[in-house]
């Protein structure tokens, strides 16, 4: 289970990471906005884009009702029903979405917030599935998602590590066979102090699947701190300016942004490599200026090597320095002139 594939795409250590970028609520009821993000993904190096699927009635409930005001979040004050009925992806989309990334080249897939939901979208086929934070705890949609097949992202904002034990049984239970987990902080904006991303390779151990991030902060040192703990997947939320405003604006990359992250990611990839001591190809050229014994004044035939006529000292092209106390016990076969690299046909 270290690996998933979607739509033959493996997913995994050593693999590339697999970036995702959300559209959420940032088409702002738009459906040209919404192409313009995917358009906007696929510049900037995006492997995936994703969608939410629901309705503001299969969400939550049209009520005035305590319960159903937010308090302590960027959306302090709303009705859940309002908020969802602005940022709601329509359904009629997204067929249209799916296809004009797949054109692209880009996967597209969705987060289900119901069974209505995943009835929906097992008709479009999608590559993969992606369970949102708060939907975690869901036990039975969980199960509904599992039972399609197909490889399920995960994302454990909030949960506690028997929350997530539950979560993960469950979809294995169900017949999930690919599996992947990523860390989140359900800040709005999140804070990376809060970020606790060594999380990352502990998830991955302790359930034996793909762990990555689920990014809702606006720096792009978090995400490349995540990949260098093994992340294997980063999603990021994608709009096309955040002064457009929106529900998910204050937390969303502009193209520029995530153009720039996913360029830093593909670095970073290559920096961290494989494990490897000695030469590498451009190191070559550099190895001779390591030190190496030379004779630092003239010497004449028979006379004493002393640290005063023999050194350490770059280049690299006479004996290597490990031989500086023996060759200090010997004498000089020859003439040593100042400058020459010591060889052992110079000592008697």
């Amino acid at each position: 289970m270290n690996e998933i594939s979607i739509a033959g795409r493996r997913i995994g250590p050593g693999a590339p990471t697999y970036v995702i970028a959300e559209v959420s609520a940032n088409h702002g009821q738009n459906f040209d906005e919404a192409i313009r993000i995917i358009d906007a993904a696929k510049t900037a190096g995006a492997d995936a884009v994703k969608l939410q699927t629901y309705t503001p009635d299969t969400i939550t409930i049209d009520s005035d009702a305590e319960p159903f005001r937010i308090k302590g979040t960027i959306w302090n004050g709303r009705k859940l029903h309002e908020l969802y009925r602005e940022a709601y992806t329509p359904w009629e989309w997204q067929p249209k979405l799916m296809q004009h990334a797949a054109a692209l080249g880009m996967h597209c897939f969705s987060s289900p917030f119901d069974d209505t939901a995943v009835d929906f979208l097992e008709g479009l086929n999608p590559p993969a599935y992606k369970i949102a934070s708060f939907e975690m705890i869901d036990v039975p949609l969980i199960r509904r998602v599992a039972a399609t097949g197909r490889p399920m992202i995960i994302s454990t904002g909030m949960a506690t590590l028997s929350e997530i034990e539950e979560a993960v049984d469950t979809a294995r239970g169900a017949g999930a066979t690919q599996i992947a987990l990523l860390k989140c902080t359900s800040g709005y904006p999140a804070e990376p102090e809060e970020m606790n991303l060594r999380t990352i390779p502990h998830l991955a151990q302790a359930f034996g699947v793909v762990a990555g991030l689920s990014d809702h902060t606006l720096s792009p040192a978090i995400a490349i701190a995540a990949v260098t703990l093994g992340a294997s997947i980063v999603e990021k939320h994608l709009t096309i300016s955040r002064a457009a405003g929106g529900p998910d604006s204050a937390f969303s990359l502009e193209p520029e942004e995530f153009k720039t992250l996913v360029t830093q990611l593909r670095v970073t990839e290559r920096a961290l490599g494989r494990v490897h001591y000695g030469v590498s190809e451009r190191e070559a050229a550099s190895r001779v200026f390591r030190r190496s014994l030379f004779a630092v004044a003239d010497i004449v035939p028979g006379e004493s090597l002393t640290s005063n006529n023999i050194r350490s000292i770059r280049p690299g092209h006479g004996l290597h320095p490990r031989y500086l106390d023996q060759v200090l016990t010997r004498k000089a076969a020859c003439a040593i002139p100042r400058g020459t690299p010591l060889q052992w046909n110079h000592l008697l």
